[in-house]
């Protein structure tokens, strides 16, 4: 699977984006282990960057399986959203799980990785609006 990202445009702005994820997240039961702002972190460093905000998320019941196949998958698991300001709105971006099995010794867990990436899909697809 190519490494390129899935990039969706929102009609929202990114905290509205990143709020209507969080909410999708959380109605499925999904933990949200991070958020990290970006912007935040470049105005306390006295610098100037639009809004982007990383969301890092999972359900350890899903990708344990994952890193005991192989412990090296643990460098792209949690799962990964950016959103940023783009064009008046925002854009979601995230890789392909599927490409997991082509990086990590994980090929026999193929459902899960389409499960995964099935999830981002619809993630971006909800939040976006």
């Amino acid at each position: 699977m190519a490494d390129e990202l899935t990039i969706v445009r929102s009609r929202f702005d990114v905290p509205t984006t990143v709020s209507r994820i969080e909410k999708a997240l959380a109605e499925r039961g999904v933990q949200l282990f991070a958020s990290v702002d970006h912007a935040a972190g470049a105005r306390a460093a006295g610098l100037d960057l639009p809004d982007e905000v990383l969301l890092v998320f999972g359900n350890a019941a899903v990708g344990t399986a994952l890193m005991q196949a192989d412990p090296r998958a643990g460098l792209d698991l949690p799962l990964r959203m950016l959103v940023w300001a783009a064009g008046g709105g925002a854009a979601i971006a995230f890789r392909d799980q599927r490409r997991l099995a082509a990086d990590y010794d994980v090929a026999a867990h193929g459902a899960v990785l389409a499960k995964l990436n099935g999830l981002l899909e619809q993630l971006a697809a909800e939040a976006a609006g």
